[in-house]
Formats: C-alpha cells, sequence, structure tokens
C-alpha cells in the first residue's frame, strides 16, 4: 500500500528535525532558539514582548529563550531609543554571520530538494506544496479558535 500524503509530510517533517539536531549539536542552539534568531533576522532589533508575539510564546518563555542566546553570544540586550523601561534585542555580529550562513544553507538545501523533482514538476509543487501549508495553517487556526 502506498503511503498517505499525510505519512509522507510527518516522514519529512522527522527527517527536517534529525537534520536540525545533527546541525546544531554542540552550538548551544534549539529549534526555539532559532526561531528567535530567524525573528530578528528578519524583524531587526525588536523588544522582547514583539519577539513574544513574533514566535508565539509567551513574555517568559522569551526571557528565557533571549537569556540563554545572550549566554551562548548570540543576542545583546541595548536600551531602547524612545522608551527607557524597555529594552531591544539585536543579534552580535557572530549571530548575524550565523544567520547569513544558514539562511544559504536554506537556500541551497532548498534548491537541492526542489533538484530532485522533474523540471516541468517544480513549480505544480512549489504551488501544492505552498497550498498545503496554507490550508494546515486555516485548520490549526479554526481548531484553536473552537477552543
Amino acid at each position: 500500500m502506498e503511503p498517505l500524503l499525510l505519512d509522507r509530510l510527518l516522514q519529512i517533517g522527522d527527517l527536517f528535525q534529525k537534520d536540525m539536531d545533527r546541525a546544531f549539536a554542540g552550538t548551544g542552539l534549539t529549534p526555539a532558539r532559532v526561531h528567535v534568531l530567524w525573528a530578528l533576522q528578519h524583524a531587526g532589533p525588536s523588544t522582547q514582548q514583539a519577539l513574544a508575539g513574533l514566535c508565539g510564546v509567551t513574555p517568559r518563555n522569551i526571557t528565557a529563550l533571549v537569556d540563554a542566546l545572550e549566554g551562548t553570544g548570540h543576542v545583546r540586550r541595548t536600551p531602547h531609543p524612545t522608551d527607557r523601561r524597555a529594552v531591544l534585542v539585536e543579534l552580535t555580529p557572530d549571530a548575524v554571520a550565523t544567520m547569513t550562513r544558514m539562511q544559504q544553507d536554506h537556500q541551497e538545501l532548498s534548491a537541492s530538494l526542489l533538484s530532485a523533482v522533474a523540471p516541468e514538476d517544480r513549480d505544480a509543487v512549489e504551488r501544492g506544496v505552498a497550498a498545503i501549508a496554507e490550508h494546515l495553517a486555516a485548520l490549526v487556526a479554526q481548531a484553536g479558535e473552537a477552543r
């Protein structure tokens, strides 16, 4: 019996997790910490409150994540320029270099994965994966609203 699409998606998710575990071994980075770094890479310096929103975690969780990332030299806290009660979290120069490499690796892996698909099917695969991701996001949002 041929695996269902969901079975393949779960397999892909598991393989990505194993690859991330391998890539981050010994770095002090976890998927949650990398998520914070990605948010900062794309949003720029942010308050912890804004970061919590971007990452979908509680203020207490973001504090622990930022503390850990500060401890490993990936981020630093600086005074907010207009709100003396707030601080900004920003990437350190080393973290900027790490994230630049990570983005390059991300692009290369994406291209490599897509190269496994016949050239004439690539646009359809990209559209299909995007449609599945959007539909799954909508299902998750609906389930959250139903609570």
